[in-house]
């Protein structure tokens, strides 16, 4: 059984920074490659950042740029985001998903998301 938990969201204030956690298990998560999408309530899905799972080649939206950091530990099935710098526009719930930015729908497996609220 597929399993994606995320963690480590929260409130901060701008300029501050979290760190995301997402657990897995249920795959090889060695191989995978992995991403990081987040949902603002009423609006659509917007991909973040993935993590190739053979070359450890990186992406970004280009609005976290230099400041998002997506990173994974294999031996701890865990993938990460590392956010600096957070602005408001942020403000979403964060969720990890199995494959790219052109695939994690189709392979269907997310977790439930961890709400990131960026507020002064």
């Amino acid at each position: 059984q597929v399993q994606l938990v995320e963690s480590g969201g929260g409130l901060v204030r701008p300029g501050g920074s979290l760190r995301l956690s997402c657990l897995t298990s249920g795959f090889s998560f060695s191989g995978a490659t992995m991403s990081w999408v987040r949902q603002v309530p009423g609006k659509e899905f917007e991909w973040v950042s993935e993590i190739n799972g053979s070359t450890g080649t990186t992406d970004y939206l280009d609005s976290v740029k230099g400041r998002f950091t997506i990173s994974k530990d294999n031996a701890k099935s865990t993938l990460y985001l590392q956010m600096n710098s957070l602005q408001p526009e942020d403000t979403a719930v964060y969720i990890c998903a199995r494959g790219s930015k052109s695939s994690w729908v189709r392979v269907g497996y997310y977790g439930r998301g961890t709400q990131v609220t960026v507020s002064s």
